[in-house]
């Protein structure tokens, strides 16, 4: 894949508004990787560096170009406001008028109601649980199995 990378970094270089580079983990990068959530070796992050995704593609130099020029470009965003419809615009701007303090009520708002929702799956799966078999250790007791087991279906 290396090979291919390097090609694909050859063909954005000098870009103003699209980077593709790559960054050794195991060295000066690693605080970086660890930021971004890189977890294993090669991984491949894509989109507004504040929320990286995960890259599900393909791994040879076609697959990579044709992804890079369908997705990196600049979008939608705060810092891109002429690339948005109307509608986003107007949600953005809703946002950014805002004070800080009705900004943080919203944002807290928002955590309540996952808060609310988490603890209503939680107070969901108690109530499951006797049905199955299992008790909130698992089937056998195992204190190793928890909600996060639950909630990921393992």
């Amino acid at each position: 894949m290396k090979p291919d990378w390097d090609k694909l970094m050859g063909e954005f270089a000098g870009s103003a508004t699209q980077l593709v580079a790559d960054v050794d983990c195991t060295a000066d990068g690693k605080s970086l990787c660890e930021t971004v959530g890189v977890r294993g070796y090669p991984s491949i992050k894509w989109g507004d560096p504040s929320d990286l995704q995960d890259y599900q593609g393909g791994r040879d130099f076609d697959a990579l170009k044709n992804f890079a020029d369908e997705n990196l470009k600049p979008m939608c965003s705060p810092k891109n406001l002429d690339l948005c419809d109307d509608e986003k615009k107007a949600q953005i701007t809703k946002y950014q008028d805002m004070s800080d303090e009705d900004l943080a009520a919203a944002i807290s708002s928002e955590e309540k109601k996952l808060d609310d929702a988490e603890a209503e799956f939680k107070a969901e799966v108690e109530k499951l649980l006797p049905i199955t078999g299992y008790n909130r250790y698992g089937p056998d007791n195992d204190k190793s199995f928890t909600l996060q087991a639950v909630k990921t279906c393992h």
